[in-house]
């Protein structure tokens, strides 16, 4: 999160060196008395990025495929509203700030340390900050995306990964992390969908077949989930599936 916020606000200090001499906020008297309160376009930008950083913070980090397996995990167990989906977001954004902290503490030593003490100007730094950030998405981007969406983008090809702009590796990410996150809960659907199967023929080979197999089949499913110890497997695999 730190990371996020430093880019935030070297991006503002970038504007705001844009135009030295503007005044953020100003206000202007008429021949009538009336005043008019006026805005600069730095705010505008500025607060226009504070609107992009959540969408930043979900599709350029591991949150993405963090909150779509553990979707699919609470939808295998039949579950419905447990864990609620607060629950569910405050363990994706835990785990996200664990696995992206590596990067985070990069960007404070190359970018927000210097530029404290003035080694680095604002478009310095801020190329620094986004060279671990980039670096992490290249590691987890497939080839194959990257290709697609240089191929629709007409960029060519390129020598060397550093090449790749960010135009091209945002879209290419985001779609790596949805297949992956994608894979993931299609592993962990398969265990409880083979317990839905097995109720569901016992009760069918019973003649129950008005008695809906969900309500048999959850107190297995939850207690095969606890017996293998199902919340430390799936956030161990979810942390080691970014790592490279």
């Amino acid at each position: 999160m730190r990371g996020w916020l430093l880019i935030a606000g070297l991006l503002f200090s970038t504007l705001l060196q844009a135009a030295p001499g503007v005044d953020a906020f100003s206000i202007t008297t008429d021949g009538e008395g009336a005043q008019t309160y006026t805005l600069t376009i730095q705010i505008l930008f500025f607060m226009t990025a504070l609107a992009l950083l959540p969408g930043a913070l979900m599709m350029m980090t591991s949150f993405a495929r963090i909150i779509i397996v553990l979707a699919i995990l609470r939808q295998a167990l039949g579950t419905q509203n447990t864990p609620s989906n607060q629950i569910l977001i405050g363990l994706a954004l835990f785990l996200t700030l664990f696995i992206m902290m590596p990067v985070f503490t990069e960007v404070n030593q190359v970018a927000l340390q210097p530029y404290l003490v003035e080694e680095l100007d604002t478009v310095q730094a801020l190329q620094a900050a986004s060279e671990p950030v980039k670096a992490f998405m290249l590691a987890q981007t497939r080839e194959d995306d990257l290709a697609l969406f240089a191929r629709i983008g007409d960029f060519g090809e390129f020598e060397e990964p550093d090449d790749v702009p960010f135009t091209l590796l945002l879209p290419a990410f985001a779609t790596s992390e949805l297949k992956t996150g994608f894979q993931i809960g299609f592993l962990l659907f398969i265990p409880f969908l083979i317990i839905d199967i097995v109720v569901a023929s016992i009760l069918m080979s019973m003649g129950m077949m008005m008695l809906s197999p969900m309500i048999i089949s959850l107190p297995f499913k939850i207690m095969l989930f606890v017996l293998i110890d199902g919340w430390a497997l799936v956030f161990g695999t979810l942390a080691s599936s970014f790592l490279v």
